[in-house]
């Protein structure tokens, strides 16, 4: 199959669009071609005129570890064009920025979740782009998370840099399947183009969209392989709590833990309480140090998901509801444990991390009800999770 940096490469026709006119790449370090060349570097050596470029969270270059470390601007220093970072002074493209080009290439592999901020910095761009009459196209790549869809739906006033508009956690487009919902959603006026992927089939066993002839780079540096990608969904509400998600350790946001965490006795809860959110994957006990980040040079006890090899069932796993089960368990095992982290996340203030996370307060007001059932939150996500079905169904291209 071909990503959509290749199909635009090898397409005479689509080169000569953007032949004569001033070219802007949106890209990560994992913006590369089947053979691994940079997309800068590969449209620079295609004879595209590239003017600048801009750099999301964690940066063109993907040096930045952790969330509200931001990027500066730059110039890159082979091409010789200004690169715009749009995650450090400023989130949203400046009119100065705006103003070096005419067509913007977004070249962006994202995780296939709401939280993921590229897919809220792609809005941003077409914003910036209908206002300055600029045409966008985005260079189409995998859903390593596949076609399933999983969360409860941001709600109205929770919008922010980790909730770009009104879908679940666990999405299931493309970039640039989200991108018509954009434009459709928020009644855009701009140039839009996707340059498909060719022979993408994200249905199909082995990679359920992940190609197996394609290798991961990572796109920021905690997604550091699939297994993260599809457990991310879940994992990534541990950022809003106090429980470690592995950073400083080797496998980030696929396990989760911390000090006085009593690991056999909350597996034993899900299992007890609800069985069937645990179906899809394999979850192994473990013994970790983080060497930087929460529990900094502490023996945390914890699990490790995995959703890889022969434990995975792609239609069966669901990790927003894996995780929401965990931290059930841990609230009745370990009763008035401090679960929520209260710190600024991704700039909102005023709010916990772990209501920003998802969109609203239901799922942590869930979790702290010790009456409420699995049952009660199962409920609420599929209406949510079947009314997105219906909603992104006219914006699917594959």
């Amino acid at each position: 199959m071909k990503f959509g940096i290749d199909a635009l490469l090898s397409d005479p026709d689509l080169l000569g669009r953007l032949k004569g006119r001033r070219v802007a790449l949106l890209a990560h370090p994992a913006s590369v071609t089947a053979d691994l060349t940079h997309s800068l570097d590969a449209l620079a050596a295609a004879g595209v005129n590239v003017t600048a470029a801009f750099g999301p969270q964690h940066g063109l270059r993907g040096d930045k570890q952790d969330n509200m470390v931001e990027s500066p601007d730059f110039d890159d220093p082979v091409h010789g064009v200004p690169v715009f970072s749009l995650y450090g002074e400023v989130r949203r493209p400046t009119g100065q920025s705006m103003h070096t080009f005419d067509v913007v290439l977004i070249d962006l592999q994202d995780l296939g979740c709401r939280i993921y901020t590229f897919i809220t910095t792609l809005l941003y761009m077409l914003e910036a782009a209908a206002e300055h009459g600029k045409e966008v196209w985005v260079l189409d790549r995998p859903n390593p998370a596949g076609r399933p869809v999983e969360g409860l739906t941001l709600l109205p006033g929770w919008e922010s840099f980790v909730g770009a508009g009104p879908m679940p956690m666990r999405h299931g487009m493309t970039l640039g399947e989200l991108g018509h919902w954009f434009v459709d959603h928020f009644k855009l006026d701009v140039a839009y183009r996707v340059v498909a992927m060719e022979g993408y089939e994200p249905d199909a066993a082995p990679g359920f969209g992940w190609p197996a002839d394609r290798v991961w780079i990572n796109p920021s540096p905690n997604a550091a392989n699939l297994n993260m990608a599809r457990a991310y969904a879940g994992t990534v509400m541990l950022e809003g709590t106090t429980l470690s998600e592995g950073r400083g350790t080797t496998r980030p946001l696929e396990l989760f833990g911390a000090p006085d965490i009593d690991a056999r006795a909350v597996l034993a809860e899900m299992r007890r309480s609800a069985s069937d959110w645990l179906a899809g994957c394999a979850l192994r006990e473990i013994s970790f140090e983080p060497t930087f980040h929460k529990h900094v040079h502490q023996l945390c006890g914890g699990l490790h998901i995995h959703a890889e090899g022969p434990f995975y069932d792609h239609f069966a796993f669901r990790p927003w509801r894996l995780q929401a089960l965990a931290f059930k368990a841990v609230r009745t095992v370990h009763g008035d444990y401090p679960l929520w982290r209260d710190f600024p996340y991704e700039y909102e203030f005023g709010k916990l991390a772990i209501d920003v996370i998802n969109g609203g307060p239901a799922l942590r007001e869930w979790v702290d009800d010790a009456a409420a059932e699995p049952g009660d939150l199962d409920a609420r996500a599929q209406a949510d999770e079947a009314a997105w079905r219906e909603v992104r169904a006219p914006h699917l291209i594959y």
